[in-house]
This record gives C-alpha cells, structure tokens and sequence, in this order.
C-alpha cells in the first residue's frame, strides 16, 4: 500500500531578507523555521531544505542498509549514518556525501562495502535524487 506524507511551509517576505516555517504535518513532531541565511551562510537555529534533505536521506539509507544486511543472513547491531548535503548558491545541489560505521558481527570490510553500495544505490531517496552526485565512505566499527 502507498504512502503519503505531508509537510507544509509558509513563507513571509522576498528570499534575502524573508523567512519561514515548515511544518511536519504528517508525524507532528513540530515547525521549524528556514531563511536564506540559514541555507546559504550559517543556521542560526533553523533549518534549511538541504538539512531537510539531508535527514531524510541519512534516515533512507540506514532502514536500506540495514534490510539488505538482514536479508543476506548478516544482522547488523548499530548504524550510524551521516548525509552532507552542499548546496552551491547559484548552481543549487552540488553534491551529496552518506558515511556509515557499522557494527555489523562477522562481516569483512569488503561484504559491508559491497552492502553499502546497494543500499545508497537502491535506497528510495537516493533514487529520488538521481540527479545529484551520491558518493558514500563505509566502515566497520
């Protein structure tokens, strides 16, 4: 069965000097507020679409490692997953970077490597971002 889930923004002003909230309608968990400046210099406590990104990617690809981890007899313990998502002003989404540290017992390097791989290639919201570079550093704890 599919899914929907739902967030808003609401935006007041023009893009320099304006700002926002987004709001996570589906879960509730809460609104947060986004502005240019906290895109493009420094976050000053709020949020900006590639944080947003970035979250949902980390997210994605850990419930996809961990799956086909699992599927290949091998049940990870712990995965830490971290998304840098860079945003060029001007050019836009320049480049994605997942890193993961597994404590996955009885894999090699190599297995988990190759299990990495899968997972940022087939994990849905790598999929959704085709478009952009993906590149992944992968260890064991």
């Amino acid at each position: 069965m599919a899914t929907t889930r739902t967030a808003h923004t609401v935006w007041e002003g023009n893009l320099l000097q304006g700002g926002g909230d987004v709001t996570f309608d589906s879960s509730g968990i809460g609104t947060y507020p986004v502005s240019w400046p906290s895109r493009a210099e420094e976050p000053n406590g709020k949020t900006s679409p590639e944080e947003l990104i970035a979250a949902a990617h980390s997210a994605c690809y850990s419930m996809a490692l961990s799956h086909g981890l699992s599927s290949a007899g091998h049940q990870p313990t712990r995965l830490v997953t971290s998304a840098d998502v860079t945003l060029q002003p001007g050019e836009g989404i320049t480049g994605i970077h997942l890193t993961v540290e597994g404590t996955v017992p009885g894999v090699d390097q190599d297995t988990f490597q190759a299990a990495a791989e899968d997972a940022k290639k087939n994990c849905p919201v790598s999929q959704a971002l085709t478009g952009t570079p993906i590149t992944l550093t992968a260890k064991l704890a």
